[in-house]
């Protein structure tokens, strides 16, 4: 039995969504991660100013895509404006997290695309982002996407 909801602004299945949920974070996360370590190595960018324009890069391509893909939602002033408000809270969330979690684990090193990062700057963001997307699915399905 497919959970569909009616009238709330899509009619694509809870499965579909988070499936489609996934894979545009995954994109976004590729997104915000490719951009973090670029500023950071290449440009010499303060971290935790890199993860900020990282994060909005990253969730302004997660909005667009899960908007038109994901909940087959038009494009709306309201829902809109609940998304800013929404990304505010979590990019204090993410940017927190991930400074707290990049100070207090071990400096090991990585090295990525040529260059050396820390570990803790993977760890830290895997788990900064997962917190973000978990709290970003349940509050687009079952309040922003219902906005008409």
């Amino acid at each position: 039995m497919p959970l569909v909801d009616e009238p709330g602004g899509t009619d694509v299945d809870l499965k579909t969504q988070i499936v489609r949920f996934v894979l545009t974070g995954a994109l976004s996360a590729v997104v915000d991660f490719g951009l973090y370590v670029l500023l950071m190595t290449a440009f010499g960018v303060p971290r935790d100013i890199a993860k900020a324009c990282s994060f909005i890069v990253g969730t302004t391509t997660a909005y667009l895509i899960n908007r038109r893909w994901t909940f087959k939602a038009e494009p709306s002033r309201t829902r809109f404006v609940a998304v800013v408000i929404l990304y505010a809270v979590t990019f204090a969330a993410q940017v927190g997290m991930n400074a707290l979690l990049n100070d207090v684990l071990p400096a090991m090193k990585v090295h990525l695309a040529g260059h050396a990062v820390t570990g803790a700057v993977l760890v830290a963001f895997v788990i900064a982002q997962g917190t973000a997307t978990v709290i970003n699915f349940i509050v687009q399905r079952a309040v922003i996407f219902k906005i008409h």
